[in-house]
């Protein structure tokens, strides 16, 4: 049978200062606690009879008190009278007694308590959690989920709805305008880790995951030969694609800096340029080597490295109108009345991240270790042995310059 009584808790009171006074409910050797609107210093407390004594408001506390006492002993007779008590835990027993005491304060706590099961509500606050560009990525995976099951259907879900099926059948809505398993395992990534953050929370144990594939497809390399690479860069173009040719030579000169980096450089000191990378945080230390200096004095900026900052609203502007040039480039021919340009794209799917691609494969190629391209492109794995052994910068540099000569004047 369960049993009430109540306690002041004094075990985390500070000498000389008052205690909350609370409810233990004790049931099957468990014990919880229901924390009461009063405060007494011990000597205002007579625990046998449960009553406020040497206090200026007694009168009123006992009356409370008497109020609690009988609401919890009612709460106990009716479950017990109708037989719930025999599954309940302690726990059970409290959330019903406060449920009785203060109706509004259990259905607002259990409402957060449904809101942290609700998929919808984690996800949304996980995404907050992260960068821009990062959070604009779980974004869109948040629209697919509402496109395929509908807003009001998403917000009601809970982790525990979300099983293998229904991954299977959201990833076959996603194949409809996603035939890239890639691009499709990108919202899949999103979600499943949302679900281990909930899971190391608490939230849940549920993991659909746990037998659905989720692992990257081998793609096409996307990365220019050393040939193509002397073909793109020697290439007469049209005069306004020179200098999107020359920033894709910069990138390549900077092992493959990313256009969001290469967009808010902000000076070069004792000879090179340093960052925090965009995408990891992780700092960056690259040599300017003559070749790419000469290419960053021909564009220099105001405030910034490079005049990009200043001819562009953003990154993302500078990106688009480079990649849509880069792939423009190769014979054209002006054809009808009007003299419309009809183009022979030498590289028609090339993009800024081809920069990155080439220079790793180039250097593979002059079989430069693999440690020192993991390090030159920042891809330490941020384990101890990363954090204690300072890497020999000296070696990425004289990579670099390795892959430099070849490309530039056929030296190796």
């Amino acid at each position: 049978m369960a049993k009430a009584k109540f306690f002041l808790d004094t075990r985390r009171t500070k000498p000389g200062s008052p205690s909350v006074l609370k409810v233990a409910i004790g049931h099957r050797d468990k014990t919880a606690y229901i924390s009461l609107e009063a405060r007494l210093l011990p000597e205002q407390w007579d625990a046998a009879n449960s009553l406020v004594v040497n206090h200026p408001e007694q009168h009123v506390l006992n009356i409370y008190i008497g109020g609690i006492k009988q609401r919890v002993e009612r709460t106990l007779f009716i479950l017990a009278d109708n037989g719930s008590l025999q599954g309940m835990s302690a726990n059970d027993i409290k959330l019903e007694i406060e449920r009785s005491l203060n109706p509004s304060k259990v259905e607002a706590k259990e409402h957060k308590q449904r809101n942290k099961r609700l998929f919808a509500v984690r996800f949304k606050r996980f995404a907050e959690t992260k960068k821009t560009s990062t959070c604009g990525v779980y974004m869109q995976t948040y629209r697919r989920m509402v496109a395929f099951i509908g807003e009001a259907a998403l917000q009601r879900l809970t982790f525990e709805d979300i099983t293998k099926e229904w991954i299977a059948k959201f990833e076959a809505f996603l194949a409809k305008t996603a035939p890239s398993k890639n691009a499709r395992n990108i919202h899949l990534r999103n979600i499943r880790t949302v679900f281990n953050e909930a899971i190391d929370d608490e939230i849940t144990t549920a993991y659909p995951f746990r037998r659905y594939d989720v692992r990257p497809v081998a793609t096409r390399k996307r990365n220019l030969k050393v040939e193509d690479f002397r073909t793109l860069i020697e290439y007469p173009c049209e005069e306004y694609a020179v200098k999107y040719v020359d920033m894709f030579k910069l990138m390549f000169m900077l092992i493959g800096i990313n256009a969001i980096d290469l967009y808010n450089l902000k000076k070069i000191e004792d000879g090179r340029v340093c960052f925090n990378r965009s995408k990891t945080n992780r700092l960056y230390s690259i040599k300017v080597e003559p070749e790419a200096l000469e290419i960053i004095n021909h564009y220099r900026g105001k405030g910034y490295l490079l005049d990009i900052h200043d001819r562009y609203k953003n990154h993302q502007d500078f990106l688009k109108k480079m990649n849509d040039a880069l792939k423009k480039i190769g014979p054209m021919k002006r054809v009808g009345r009007g003299g419309k340009k009809v183009r022979e794209p030498l590289f028609p799917e090339i993009s800024t991240y081809w920069a990155r691609h080439s220079w790793a494969t180039i250097a593979a190629s002059l079989d430069i270790p693999r440690d020192t391209i993991a390090h030159a492109l920042g891809h330490g794995n941020n384990t101890v042995t990363d954090i204690y052994i300072d890497f020999d910068q000296s070696k990425v540099d004289e990579a670099n310059r390795r892959v430099l000569d070849w490309v530039l004047y056929g030296k190796k």
